[in-house]
């Protein structure tokens, strides 16, 4: 079992070779094609081995479109620690029950693993110049350790993510989604649309508990109550 100690050191021989040149959509999906070189775990064992190798890990991460919500919606959601509730909750009391934040979902869709002779470091590098040629935008290139490959891949998905954040914050800004609405219990204006479309979805056929839990999340359903109720007569 690895301990702490190699997870941080891990971090540390961690860097990114070739960075994407663009940042998250604000609005739409992002994919981003990644390849992580390491050198193999097995040239630390073998030490007989002379011919260097490299392992290149292939995939797409994809983030979905950048979703606003509050501290309140947040505390609604599974699937955090309690750490993070208490979080939240502290978020709340320092800045409002509807102070708009970002959250962002990723998804890591593996495709394949080649080993390939050579240096690391030079396969590393070669791949960049490869995508550079080919002008990939959004694609990157990490130079992990084998054994925590995918902390590497978290590690730059934090950093992008990171990055990433005021871009995404002046353009729904200036979209105005992050405005309160009054007449929506102070909900930035980007849930107060998304509410008005789920009504209409529900006019169509749609889930009304759908509906009536996204209210009960934004903590805004005493402010739809009757419009909620007529949906039935």
């Amino acid at each position: 079992m690895s301990s702490s100690s190699d997870w941080y050191k891990a971090i540390e021989q961690t860097y990114v070779v070739k960075y994407p040149k663009q940042h998250l959509a604000t609005f739409g999906i992002t994919s981003i094609e990644y390849f992580v070189v390491t050198e193999p775990l097995y040239t630390a064992i073998d030490f007989q081995k002379k011919e260097l190798e490299g392992v290149v890990r292939k995939g797409k991460v994809k983030v979905e479109q950048p979703k606003l919500v509050t501290p309140t919606y947040a505390m609604n959601l599974n699937g955090f620690s309690d750490e993070a509730y208490k979080y939240f909750n502290q978020v709340a009391h320092l800045y409002g029950a509807n102070s708009p934040g970002i959250m962002y979902q990723y998804n890591n869709e593996p495709e394949n693993l080649e080993i390939l002779s050579g240096n690391p470091n030079e396969i590393a590098h070669r791949i960049s110049k490869e995508l550079r040629d080919k002008k990939n935008d959004l694609s990157v290139v990490i130079s992990g350790v084998d054994e925590f490959w995918d902390v590497a891949l978290l590690k730059f998905i934090y950093e992008f993510t990171a990055s990433s954040v005021s871009f995404n914050s002046r353009e729904m800004r200036g979209a105005g989604l992050m405005e309160p609405q009054s007449f929506a219990g102070g909900v930035p204006a980007a849930a107060a649309n998304q509410i008005e479309e789920m009504f209409k979805s529900v006019k169509k056929g749609g889930s009304a508990e759908t509906l009536k839990n996204e209210l009960d999340k934004w903590g805004v359903y005493p402010y739809y109550e009757d419009r909620f109720l007529n949906l039935f007569r």
